[in-house]
C-alpha cells in the first residue's frame, strides 16, 4: 500500500511560494543497504525521479549493480557513485561500467575522489576518471562540489585546488559531448552557498549546480553526518539549533534553507542552480515525504 498518493499532490502541497517550481527534478541516494528497507520505491517516489547510488569503501560490486538493476526495473534512472581512490585499476572500472551497462542499463554516473585518505590503487581523482575514456557514451556525468570547500584536497584550508579542478571539469565538459553537472556536499544556510554558485560563474565554472540537502532528521543525527562528511561553517547552523532547548529534540527539515535559494532562483533566473539533490539521512521515506508535501515532482529541469 503507498504511503500517499500522487494524485494528491496539488491539494496536500503547502510549499513555501517558489519552492515548487524549485524541487521540480530533485534527485536523491541510497546506498544498497537502505534500498533493501524499502518494499517498493514506486510508493514513495514519482517515477523518473534520478536516484544516485552511493559507493560506500567495502560495498561489493555486486550489491551496487543488483541495486541499480532494481531501481531501473521500477522506473527510476540510476546513477551509480564512481569513486576514483577506491578503484584499483583500469580493469576494475571497466568491469564496473560493463556490469553496470550490461546488467542494469546504467547510462550516468557520479565522478568523484572519494572518502578514503589514500588510494587504493592508479586512480586519485574524478579528472582521471573523466580522462580515461571508460565513460565514453555515457548520457550524463556528474561531478563533486564543495561549497564550504573540502580539505582533503585544500589541507591549507583556501579553496585554491578545489576552484582549479572545477575550472578543469567545466571545461572538459566544453570540449567533449558530456552533459555535465556539479553535485555538491549538503549545506545548512543559503547566503554562502549563493555567493559560492556565483563566484562559480565569476570564475568561469559553466557546469550547473545539483545543490545538496539534507533531509529531514533528528539533530543528533544530522550533526554526526555534517561532522563526518566534513561540512564546513553552516554546521553553525546546526550548532545554534542545539542550544535552543524548544527545537532540541524537534526533528530538522530543510524548509527554510530550501526556500531561501528557491526564492533567490526565482528573483534571477539565470542563478547557477539546477536542481536539488537530497541526502536521506533520516530515511528515505521521511524525505520523500517532505518533497512531495512541499511540491516535488519527477519532471526533469531544462538540460537535466
Amino acid at each position: 500500500m503507498a504511503l500517499f498518493s500522487f494524485r494528491r499532490e496539488a491539494q496536500a502541497t503547502t510549499a513555501p511560494a517558489g519552492l515548487e517550481a524549485f524541487l521540480k527534478g530533485f534527485s536523491i541516494e541510497v546506498m544498497p543497504r537502505t534500498a533493501e528497507k524499502v518494499d517498493s520505491f514506486r510508493d514513495i517516489l514519482p517515477a523518473g525521479t534520478r536516484v544516485y547510488i552511493a559507493h560506500i569503501d567495502g560495498t561489493p560490486i555486486e550489491d551496487m549493480v543488483a541495486t541499480a538493476k532494481r531501481l531501473n526495473a521500477e522506473g527510476y534512472p540510476v546513477m551509480p557513485h564512481f569513486p576514483a581512490r577506491i578503484i584499483k585499476d583500469r580493469a576494475t572500472l571497466l568491469d564496473w561500467v560493463a556490469r553496470y551497462k550490461g546488467e542494469a542499463d546504467v547510462k550516468q554516473g557520479l565522478l568523484l575522489a572519494g572518502g578514503v585518505s589514500q588510494p587504493v590503487g592508479d586512480f586519485q581523482t574524478s579528472m582521471q576518471l573523466l580522462e580515461s575514456g571508460a565513460f565514453d557514451g555515457f548520457d550524463r556525468l556528474h561531478v563533486a562540489g564543495h561549497p564550504e570547500g573540502n580539505k582533503d584536497i585544500d589541507p591549507d584550508g583556501s579553496d585554491r585546488m578545489v576552484m582549479e579542478a572545477a575550472r578543469w571539469k567545466s571545461a572538459f565538459a566544453e570540449r567533449t559531448d558530456a552533459k555535465m553537472a556539479m553535485a555538491t556536499q549538503f549545506c545548512f544556510e543559503a547566503d554562502p552557498v549563493i555567493a559560492w554558485v556565483d563566484r562559480l560563474a565569476a570564475e568561469g565554472v559553466k557546469l550547473p549546480v545539483h545543490i545538496g540537502v539534507a533531509g529531514p532528521a533528528k539533530l543528533q543525527t544530522l550533526i554526526k553526518f555534517a561532522i563526518a562528511c566534513g561540512v564546513g561553517p553552516s554546521l553553525r547552523v546546526l550548532q545554534k539549533r542545539a542550544m535552543d532547548v524548544t527545537k532540541l529534540l524537534l526533528p530538522y527539515e530543510p524548509t527554510e534553507f530550501v526556500a531561501a535559494l528557491a526564492a533567490h532562483k526565482a528573483a534571477h533566473p539565470d542563478f547557477g542552480i539546477e536542481a536539488v539533490h537530497f541526502f536521506p539521512l533520516g530515511g528515505i521515506k521521511t524525505n520523500a515525504t517532505w518533497i512531495t508535501e512541499n511540491g516535488g515532482t519527477s519532471g526533469q529541469p531544462a538540460n537535466a
